[in-house]
């Protein structure tokens, strides 16, 4: 996976995961707070999703083949689609379930201050988690970009990923000391059984979020504003086109770009000329945006006084109509 997978966000969210899912199993058992059960599965299920994030970042290392011409780089969208699903799934409805269970059939927790102490020192590894993350994505958020828009447009999903599931943990955890300790002062199980409804409904809200990013790259995503404005210039920054018919952008992955135009040269321009411009223009779209590394461009015959082929921005505007 490359450095801009986020590896090291994902293992060190991994390993502070299964340390923390020990932990709040055993607060579980001795407790009985259903709160802590509720983490405890949000735990397991946040350390099965980085290992399919690792699993899916190694898959989409294969090389292509003839069934696969375009490479593998879209398996971390599917994984990060899975990771989505359990999230939803195996701890969102599971820790609802659980709530109104302990709201059906309400029970005191014993030993409280264990509960509590395994929660605030879970705190204290999640924080460490999420400050990996975000040093990791420091190193490839834009300057001035907002996290938000980093999480909605980033191409590698990993990064966003880890961000909200280590955001939605330390939550997550917040809830459960909130019903654990809320529980330990009223001597009523109401508020564990409140905590875990509320662990469950963020839990569900993070997964939806990110079911909805991650759909929209597999789907296929086009080149940012920003790329796509120094693909079009480095293009028209010589003298080998005339202009731009139209233009079209796909990330096959995070960090493989397509770029297919179809461009208007000379009329008089003889072929080998021609494919000798296609070959610089092609150069300077690879030193303008490093991650265009697959491109098409079809050359067509410039006549002038003919009516107007639409511009670039005109290709866009009738495209999202």
């Amino acid at each position: 996976m490359s450095a801009s997978g986020g590896g090291k966000a994902i293992i060190a969210a991994f390993l502070a995961n299964m340390g923390i899912a020990l932990a709040k199993f055993i607060a579980w058992i001795i407790s009985g707070s259903a709160s802590m059960l509720a983490e405890a599965i949000h735990s397991v299920a946040d350390s099965g999703n980085q290992l399919l994030l690792l699993l899916g970042g190694r898959r989409a290392k294969r090389r292509a083949d003839r069934e696969h011409p375009f490479g593998y780089g879209r398996e971390r969208y599917v994984y990060a689609f899975v990771v989505a699903i359990i999230l939803f799934s195996v701890g969102g409805l599971f820790s609802i379930y659980e709530g109104v269970d302990k709201l059906a059939h309400p029970h005191e927790v014993e030993n409280v201050w264990i509960p509590i102490v395994v929660l605030v020192v879970a705190i204290v590894l999640e924080s460490f988690s999420l400050r990996t993350a975000i040093r990791e994505s420091n190193l490839v958020r834009p300057k001035g970009q907002s996290w938000v828009a980093f999480v909605r447009r980033a191409k590698a999903p990993e990064l966003p990923v880890v961000l909200l599931e280590d955001i939605a943990a330390l939550i997550g955890l917040v809830f459960a000391l909130f019903g654990v300790g809320m529980t330990a002062i009223t001597h009523n199980p109401v508020f564990d059984a409140i905590g875990t409804l509320m662990i469950g409904s963020l839990l569900i809200l993070v997964a939806i979020t990110l079911g909805i990013e991650t759909k929209s790259l597999l789907v296929g995503e086009g080149a940012t504003d920003a790329d796509h404005d120094r693909i079009v210039d480095a293009i028209l920054d010589g003298p080998e086109v005339h202009k731009i018919i139209h233009i079209k952008t796909l990330y096959l992955g995070p960090d493989e770009l397509m770029v297919a135009a179809k461009l208007a040269f000379s009329g008089d321009s003889p072929l080998a000329h021609v494919a000798s411009d296609i070959d610089r223009i092609e150069t300077r779209v690879r030193q303008a945006v490093a991650t265009a590394r697959v491109i098409y461009f079809e050359p067509d015959i410039y006549r002038p006084g003919s009516d107007p082929a639409p511009s670039t921005e005109e290709f866009f505007i009738k495209s999202a109509d």
